[in-house]
C-alpha cells in the first residue's frame, strides 16, 4: 500500500507541474481533466503526508525509548508521544485504505431519476409524487439543481411516471443507492374506512450520459411525433410537439411531451435515452464481474425492495442495511443525509472486506 501511495504522490506532483504549463492551460479539455484528477488525488496525498509525519514521530520516540538513559519526566513524555503516534498511525492507515478504494467513475456525474408508480393504483401514483417532492427538497438542501424532464400525471395530482435531472458536483454519489422498489404503508386519502394500504413505487437512478459516453447512430433511431395528451390545458392536442424515440437495437423507448417545443422534447428524450443505454451497459459489465454483487450494498436492481415507509408507525426501514428511523415526516421533507450516509458507510465496509 505504501508503494502505491508513493506513486500517487509522484502523480500528484506531475499533475501540479502540468497545470502550470501554458499549452495545458490553453487546452480547456486537458486542463479540466487534470483539475478533476488533482481534486481526487489531493485528499489521498494530504493524508499520506500526515501519515509520514506521524511515522517520523513514532520512529523517533521508539528510537529514544530503545536507547534508554533518560530521566523519569523526559521518558514519560517520550512514552506519551510514542503511544499517541502509534494510535494515530492506526487511524490514518484505516483512512488511507478507504481513500485508496477504487472510485465509482460515475460519482461526480449528474443523475436522471425515474420514478414510476407500481402496485397500488392511484395510491402508488400519489406516493410517486411524494418521493419526487422528497428528492426535490433534498436536492435543494444539498445545493443541487432539479429539473423535470418528463411527466405522466394523474387527475389526483400523482405521477404514473416522472423523470427529472439532478445536477451538481457529486449528485450521483448521493442518489445512487435509491434505485429499487420503495414500499409505502399508509391510509390513502381515498380510503373511507381508515384501512392501511400497501403500495409500491419503483425508482431508477441513472448517471447522466454525455455524448462521448454513449454513441448513438441516427440510423438506429425511430422518431415519432404526436399530439401531447394530459389532464387539460390550452396546449393539449393542439400541435404535434410530443416526441417518442425508439432505439431499435435495444428496444428502448422514451417519450417526452412536457415542453411546447418539439426540439426541446427531442433533446430531453435523447438525454434520457443515452442515460438508460449507459445504465444497461454498466449493469451488464457489473454482472460479468465475479463477486461484484458481494462488494456493494444492494444490487441496484429495480425489482429489489429496498425500503419501507410505514406512516402509521412513523418509521422508515432500509432493508439492505437493517436501519430503521422513526422520523418519517422529516425524511419525507428531504432530510435524507442519515439514511444516505449509512448506506455509503455500509458500502465502503463491504468493499474493504472484499479488498482484504
Amino acid at each position: 500500500m505504501l508503494e502505491k501511495l508513493g506513486s500517487v504522490e509522484q502523480r500528484f506532483e506531475t499533475v501540479n507541474e502540468l497545470l502550470c504549463k501554458p499549452d495545458v492551460v490553453a487546452d480547456m479539455e486537458q486542463y479540466k481533466h487534470l483539475m478533476q484528477e488533482l481534486k481526487h488525488l489531493t485528499p489521498i496525498v494530504e493524508k499520506y503526508r500526515e501519515y509520514k509525519k506521524c511515522k517520523d514521530s513514532f520512529d523517533e520516540a521508539k528510537e529514544l525509548l530503545d536507547a534508554g538513559g533518560m530521566d523519569k519526566d523526559f521518558r514519560e513524555m517520550v512514552q506519551d508521544e510514542f503511544e499517541t503516534s502509534r494510535d494515530n498511525l492506526e487511524v490514518i492507515l484505516d483512512e488511507l485504505k478507504v481513500l485508496l478504494l477504487p472510485r465509482d467513475p460515475n460519482d461526480d456525474k449528474n443523475v436522471i431519476i425515474e420514478i414510476r408508480g407500481g402496485a397500488g393504483g392511484e395510491e402508488a401514483s400519489l406516493f410517486a409524487a411524494s418521493l419526487f417532492r422528497m428528492y426535490s427538497m433534498y436536492s435543494e438542501e444539498k445545493g443541487f439543481k432539479c429539473e423535470v424532464l418528463s411527466t405522466n400525471e394523474t387527475e389526483l395530482g400523482g405521477f404514473k411516471e416522472i423523470s427529472f435531472e439532478v445536477s451538481g458536483q457529486g449528485a450521483y454519489s448521493r442518489f445512487k443507492f435509491e434505485s429499487g422498489v420503495h414500499r409505502v404503508q399508509r391510509v390513502p386519502e381515498t380510503e373511507s374506512q381508515g384501512r392501511v394500504h400497501t403500495s409500491t413505487v419503483t425508482v431508477a437512478v441513472l448517471p447522466e450520459a454525455d455524448e462521448v459516453d454513449v454513441e448513438i447512430s441516427t440510423a438506429d433511431l425511430q422518431i415519432d411525433t404526436y399530439r401531447a395528451g394530459g389532464a387539460g390545458g390550452q396546449h393539449v392536442n393542439k400541435t404535434e410537439s410530443a416526441i417518442r424515440i425508439t432505439h431499435i437495437p435495444t428496444g428502448t423507448v422514451v417519450e417526452c411531451q412536457d415542453e411546447r417545443s418539439q426540439h426541446k422534447n427531442k433533446d430531453r428524450a435523447m438525454k434520457i435515452l443515452r442515460s438508460r443505454i449507459l445504465e444497461a451497459e454498466n449493469q451488464k459489465r457489473a454482472d460479468e464481474i465475479a463477486g461484484e454483487r458481494k462488494s456493494q450494498v444492494g444490487t441496484g436492481d429495480r425489482s429489489e425492495r429496498i425500503r419501507t415507509y410505514n406512516f402509521p408507525q412513523g418509521r422508515v426501514s432500509d432493508h439492505r442495511i437493517g436501519l430503521t428511523l422513526y422520523r418519517i415526516d422529516a425524511i419525507m421533507d428531504g432530510d435524507l443525509d442519515e439514511l444516505i450516509d449509512a448506506l455509503i458507510t455500509a458500502d465502503t465496509a463491504e468493499k474493504l472486506k472484499a479488498d482484504n
